[in-house]
């Protein structure tokens, strides 16, 4: 075989395999695998396994979901130890970890508007909801506010039922006791499943109990609630749960990024999702996402590149 005949050869060979690389879809150049970092509340236990089963069904990413602390999560975000998350509350209950790493990582803007949080208790009435003249019976917790707190001490036992100590629910709900002059007031430390069982529990027994809580929240389908007026704002108005990347994942895997700037959805989108998941109590959260893609077929087309 001549040298001119190996040149044709080679040529053509080279040809070949330049054509196959550009026939490839555009994220197989891309790193294929992408890890999330989320809080364990029901909001973002929930935006998660929705995000994570987008990617993989939809975009073909292996993805993998960390459970965090608030302030693991953002400090993972920005030293690159995890590539996004979508569990931002902002702009004051994460405030502090924006503020220390915002720098640092790159925000996607809201997923989510019209979040609250707050300190909360049960609404609902001893017996019947409603007096034989048809008018609705008051409630048996009487507090409106934070400041009826301190009025009301003995009977909510001095206590306000917290969860994990990492969260921004709970940094603010700190600055609120010493703000109404609440310091007798304790606040403890546990989780969401065990701040829930706890308000469940006082309701159905119509014990007096103040919890820190937030929406979007199954517990506000589950059982009538109220925020407690908060005349200083410490927890601030209406909050916005926003996605956060990694410096340099556009560049590693920009048709992700792409997907996660385009993911938007309401509240009430949230809220049937978190339904399904506490319907089945809390497990298999992935498969109730995979529900929500399938039920959802026009949105999720909406948040593909």
């Amino acid at each position: 075989m001549t040298s001119l005949t190996h040149k044709k050869l080679w040529s053509v060979l080279l040809f070949c395999v330049l054509f196959i690389w550009m026939s490839l879809p555009v994220h197989a150049a891309e790193k294929d695998s992408i890890t999330l970092g989320y809080v364990e509340w029901s909001s973002e236990i929930a935006s998660t396994n929705l995000v994570r089963a987008v990617l993989q069904e939809k975009l073909g990413y292996d993805c993998q979901i960390i459970p965090m602390q608030a302030d693991e999560m953002w400090q993972a975000v920005a030293e690159g130890e995890i590539d996004a998350m979508v569990s931002a509350w902002l702009p004051n209950t994460q405030k502090k970890y924006y503020k220390m790493y915002k720098d640092d990582c790159v925000d996607l803007g809201p997923n989510l508007e019209g979040a609250k949080t707050g300190l909360v208790v049960p609404n609902v009435t001893l017996g019947r909801q409603t007096a034989a003249t048809g008018l609705r019976n008051k409630p048996y917790i009487k507090a409106e506010s934070i400041v009826d707190l301190s009025r009301y001490a003995d009977k909510f036992h001095r206590m306000v039922v917290g969860i994990d100590p990492g969260a921004g629910v709970m940094h603010n709900a700190e600055k609120a006791l010493k703000a109404y002059g609440l310091e007798r007031f304790t606040l403890t430390k546990g989780s969401e499943q065990t701040m829930t069982r706890a308000l469940g529990r006082a309701i159905s027994r119509q014990e007096w109990i103040v919890v820190t809580g937030w929406v979007p929240h199954w517990m506000f389908a589950r059982w009538e609630l109220k925020f407690l007026d908060d005349p200083k704002n410490i927890f601030g108005g209406e909050e916005h749960i926003n996605t956060i990347v990694r410096k340099g994942l556009a560049k590693d895997m920009p048709i992700a990024v792409e997907f996660l700037d385009n993911f938007y959805w309401k509240p009430e989108d949230m809220g049937q999702l978190l339904v399904w998941i506490h319907d089945d109590e809390g497990l298999f959260p992935y498969e109730k996402a995979l529900r929500y893609i399938r039920t959802h077929p026009q949105q999720i087309e909406s948040w593909l590149p």
